[in-house]
């Protein structure tokens, strides 16, 4: 992915929300989901204003796989993204962001499981035996950040789907509306977007379905109203607003590597090693720092994750 040199942040530190903040949730939703009522706040402002987070969750429970680092400043997080759908330029997703309609959603589940069908936002998150957490993740493209994402574990919201022994993959497409999003209208990418994890990867613990940010729901240039976060590999395998995600036995189609097979692979894993073929992945920039830093294998959760990977050469499977 090509990215541009950022400048030093100029959020001071007093900018960024403070932890006690974010460590909230329950005044999640108050929707009906067939007939039950699940108690929070009005389903309709589960939704933020276009780049506008606005809610605040309730009884977070912090999740152990959270880091120590230094927190991203919320307006860093919201103003620099890469998501093309609503703009080539790093500040185009946020400009854009009142183009992306998020109510209602819904999600569709199909391929290789015992109970495809089509899912509100709200069914496919809540009600179940799964607490949002926050995760103080590090998240990497050739600039990195550390975000608290609040999500659940994607592998808990798939077993209720029950794969079958056939669903070796998961693929995940997000909105495809051109006449909306102003980045669809042009082919830089084969639309709608697209990726997928193997299955393994997609039940590791790491692996979360975000729907929100600093103790508040996502804003839509973050990919509101859900989307996945993969730490150990590169940002755009963390595909936005999804809407639809199939189970499949043969590896699925993923649009950078559609776009650009020679220099993005299916898994994407960030590797120092292996250079991409225009420019060395031995570096990252920090959002906020002026000096690079140097790539940590698997974007530092080689603990976690190496354990999936043992029996291949990563240079070979990028």
């Amino acid at each position: 992915m090509l990215i541009k040199v950022v400048k030093k942040s100029d959020v001071n530190e007093h900018h960024v929300t403070d932890e006690s903040l974010y460590l909230n949730r329950r005044r999640f939703m108050q929707a009906s989901v067939s007939g039950a009522a699940i108690a929070a706040v009005p389903f309709m402002s589960l939704y933020p204003a276009a780049g506008n987070a606005k809610l605040e969750f309730n009884s977070l429970k912090k999740s152990k796989y959270s880091t120590d680092e230094e927190l991203t400043s919320f307006d860093d997080i919201t103003r620099y993204n890469n998501f093309y759908e609503l703009g080539l330029k790093k500040g185009d997703p946020k400009r854009n962001a009142h183009h992306l309609k998020v109510k209602p959603w819904a999600v569709k589940v199909e391929g290789e499981c015992e109970k495809p069908g089509e899912y509100g936002l709200e069914d496919l998150i809540l009600p179940s035996e799964h607490e949002e957490r926050i995760y103080r993740l590090r998240c990497v493209e050739a600039w990195s950040m550390v975000i608290p994402w609040v999500g659940v574990e994607l592998g808990g919201v798939l077993k209720r789907f029950h794969p079958t022994s056939k669903a070796k993959y998961v693929q995940f497409f997000t909105i495809y509306d051109p006449d909306n999003l102003p980045g669809q209208r042009r082919p830089v990418l084969e639309w709608p977007y697209r990726e997928g994890l193997r299955i393994d990867e997609a039940m590791h613990p790491l692996c979360i379905l975000a729907v929100g940010l600093y103790g508040k729901e996502l804003p839509n240039q973050n990919g509101a109203p859900l989307r996945l976060v993969v730490p150990w590999k590169y940002g755009f395998k963390s595909i936005k607003s999804i809407v639809r995600i199939r189970f499949t036995e043969k590896q699925p189609a993923t649009s950078w590597n559609l776009a650009g097979p020679r220099e993005y692979g299916f898994y994407s894993n960030v590797n120092p090693e292996v250079d991409h073929p225009r420019w060395s992945q031995k570096k990252e920039r920090r959002i906020g720092e002026v000096f690079k830093r140097n790539t940590l294998m698997f974007n530092g959760y080689a603990d976690q994750v190496a354990s999936l990977y043992e029996s291949m050469d990563l240079a070979k499977y990028y």
